[in-house]
């Protein structure tokens, strides 16, 4: 099994992946290797409460951003919604929505490490 084979096990297109990053799986690759460092650099702390929301938004959406340009579907999903619902002021539920997504994303996040 090869890294691809297994980010589709986790619910990844990676056909889609491929397809937006110039039909090139070798390319689509490099751009996964620099995904966990972003997300060492920027990721949304589970436990965040504050009245200002922007900052989280902020890190939330490029976070998205960058699942959507890989075709982390699960991951995807998860920021999209985490994005509206602390636009719409409901930060409760957008922690319960992270909290459930963490551990889907540490294991993609370990299968691109397994093979960079």
């Amino acid at each position: 099994m090869n890294m691809l084979d297994e980010l589709k096990g986790l619910g990844v297109d990676v056909d889609e992946g491929i397809a937006r990053l110039t039909g090139n799986p070798a390319f689509y690759e490099k751009m996964l290797f620099r995904f966990p460092e972003m997300l060492a650099k920027s990721s949304v702390d589970p436990d965040f409460d504050c009245n200002d929301y922007g900052e989280v938004i902020e890190v939330a959406h490029a976070i998205k951003g960058a699942t959507g340009n890989l075709s982390l579907t699960p991951l995807f999903k998860a920021y999209d919604e985490i994005v509206a619902l602390l636009r719409a002021d409901q930060p409760q539920q957008a922690k319960e929505v992270l909290q459930q997504i963490l551990p889907v994303q540490e294991k993609i996040v370990a299968c691109i490490k397994k093979y960079a």
